[in-house]
């Protein structure tokens, strides 16, 4: 396929699928059951970590975290009990995410909300930045702290070369504007124009036999590989053609 062949193909793709049937499969169907900006933020960003594996499984893992948080995550962030978080400590959660992750990343959203009213504060873009690279890492700067604690693998680093997918894929949650019914768009701030790729196995696999991409990790640089031919399909809207790797990675229709 040429350019344009390639542009109408995965136009076509990403309008089949970005459409509300889409959620009840999907991890994005956790935060969708709320509607207070700040619930939204909390159940979004948990079930976006936990985002690896059977997405069923997904689903019931982060399903677990909103019946220890009451289903309120805000009110509980902010009105936690020490005997809670012991509570929360000894539960399994989602494989090596586990009640002691779960219980830190419950007294940093704490830290976060008592100083800022949204998370979207800690991942502005600064002028001369063209991705979520360094804002990324500024959110992991405040989010984690200095002090090492297992749970800082749980929250990838693109100076380290990650692709970052669930904080990519969480961002685009929260970034994209298209009233389409998954995505949410309640970040006012932020440009969905610097969005990426959920870059992971799947939609890696899929870029390749499209020819969007050559490199074989599926790292940051190759996110930024695939930024440049995304976005000359569409500059204002990157990150809707997420939706077309997915669909085709889920039919196989390319295998």
């Amino acid at each position: 396929m040429n350019f344009s062949e390639l542009k109408d193909f995965l136009d076509e793709k990403a309008d089949v699928y970005n459409n509300p049937e889409f959620i009840n499969d999907d991890p994005v169907q956790i935060p969708h059951r709320f509607s207070l900006k700040q619930d939204i933020e909390i159940a979004g960003f948990l079930a976006a970590t936990i985002s690896w594996g059977n997405r069923k499984s997904i689903i019931k893992s982060a399903e677990k975290m909103l019946d220890i948080m009451g289903n309120s995550p805000y009110d509980f962030v902010m009105n936690y009990s020490q005997k809670d978080l012991d509570f929360i400590k000894d539960k399994s959660i989602h494989r090596t995410f586990n009640g002691e992750d779960f219980a830190y990343f419950i007294t940093q959203f704490h830290k976060i909300y008592t100083e800022n009213e949204s998370l979207e504060e800690l991942f502005l873009i600064n002028e001369e930045e063209n991705n979520f690279q360094h804002s990324i890492e500024r959110f992991r700067q405040k989010f984690l702290g200095i002090e090492k604690h297992r749970t800082h693998k749980h929250v990838s680093s693109p100076y380290k070369n990650s692709s970052a997918k669930r904080i990519i894929m969480f961002l685009r949650w929260m970034t994209r504007k298209d009233n389409r019914g998954v995505d949410f768009g309640i970040w006012e701030n932020i440009d969905q124009k610097f969005l990426s790729i959920p870059l992971d196995v799947h939609t890696g696999n899929i870029s390749r036999k499209l020819g969007l991409i050559s490199r074989t990790q599926n790292d940051w640089k190759t996110v930024e590989e695939l930024d440049v031919i995304i976005r000359k399909f569409d500059e204002k809207d990157p990150a809707k053609y997420d939706f077309a790797l997915f669909g085709l990675g889920v039919t196989k229709e390319l295998f």
